[in-house]
């Protein structure tokens, strides 16, 4: 397993994560994710131990918190051998403080997460949205307090816009607290806006990309083909309206697929290894969360490292991948003497 500085942090992690989303099935959006219990999820730990992949991704929203507890048993007894990184900010309860980045929302979500969990410190911790009411001083400041107790080590953000990224961490700067080193954000082959903004503020800022549904919701498990009907166990066919994601046309997409498939011809490799060899040949790009809900879907997912795809293919899924850009960034890639694209 390759491990990776997380941004400019000195905080190594591997290039691979375990996310969580399928750990409980709570409610009907994770029901579809998956139902992986106590058990089965202990057996999924134990497999990425020993393949070196030694992190895991989960949130205080997962299955109503279902997600947490699962991997607080699972990893029960050799918390010293994992890493951790979970979530907060989105709505956990009715009440109007229940939801947010302020003190009293992120004081009370660090601990139930602790508590859920099972162990006395997170070692990344992510505010999983940008909360356009609270203070940045008073999200970051408390924060920095949660650091300087020990509950947190690094902190990061998740699914952030540009300018919300920047203020924070110009924020961070000006009164000297702890900074946000990682960006929890969607990137893939059939989503590739992620390189439009946040990643040359990532290369400028030294923040590493945690990424998200790499597979672009499941459309490049290798299930998917032209001319053919998605299969039931999609979870494109969900009723959920977010689990199917957004929307991709059509011929982006099967152009995507009839690149990969001819990249799986000459390397032997799955398409799903394929789509997240492709990531982790990008910059930025520190950590990618797979998922899986089974062993065997977990193992391929391990097969994506310790091999790299060659120039001639990456251009080939790049090709494949490419979109019209909205602007400014049409604009600005006309004076790209002057500001050069972080890629091609």
């Amino acid at each position: 397993m390759e491990y990776r500085q997380l941004g400019g942090s000195g905080f190594k992690v591997p290039v691979l994560s375990l996310g969580t989303g399928t750990f409980g099935g709570g409610g009907p959006l994770f029901k579809a994710w998956g139902s992986t219990d106590v058990a089965e999820a202990t057996r999924l730990v134990d497999i990425c131990l020993d393949s070196g992949l030694n992190m895991f991704d989960t949130a205080d929203v997962y299955s109503q918190g279902m997600a947490e507890e699962i991997l607080g048993e699972a990893i029960k007894g050799r918390r010293h051998k994992v890493i951790i990184s979970t979530k907060g900010t989105f709505r956990t309860g009715p009440g109007p403080n229940d939801v947010g980045s302020s003190r009293q929302y992120l004081i009370r979500a660090v601990d139930a997460s602790l508590s859920r969990l099972g162990t006395d410190y997170i070692d990344l911790y992510q505010l999983h949205g940008f909360d356009a009411i609270t203070p940045v001083e008073e999200v970051l400041g408390t924060l920095n307090e949660l650091v300087r107790a020990g509950k947190i080590r690094y902190i990061g953000c998740s699914n952030f816009s540009g300018w919300h990224l920047m203020k924070s961490l110009s924020v961070s700067e000006r009164y000297g607290l702890t900074k946000y080193v990682a960006h929890q954000a969607y990137y893939s082959l059939v989503g590739r806006e992620y390189e439009w903004e946040l990643m040359p503020l990532a290369l400028d800022q030294k923040v590493g990309a945690v990424v998200w549904s790499p597979l672009g919701w499941g459309r490049l498990t290798g299930k998917i083909r032209r001319g053919q009907p998605l299969p039931s166990s999609s979870r494109l066919t969900s009723k959920v309206a977010f689990d199917a994601g957004p929307q991709i046309p059509d011929e982006l997409l099967f152009k995507v697929i009839d690149a990969l498939e001819e990249v799986a011809k000459e390397t032997g490799k799955t398409i799903p290894q394929i789509a997240l060899n492709w990531l982790l040949q990008r910059p930025t790009v520190s950590n990618i969360i797979i998922g899986a809900r089974n062993e065997t879907q977990l193992r391929d997912n391990l097969g994506a490292v310790g091999w790299n795809l060659s120039k001639e293919q990456i251009a080939k899924l790049d090709a494949a991948s490419a979109t019209q850009l909205t602007y400014p960034y049409w604009h600005q890639r006309g004076f790209a003497e002057r500001n050069p694209p972080p890629v091609s």
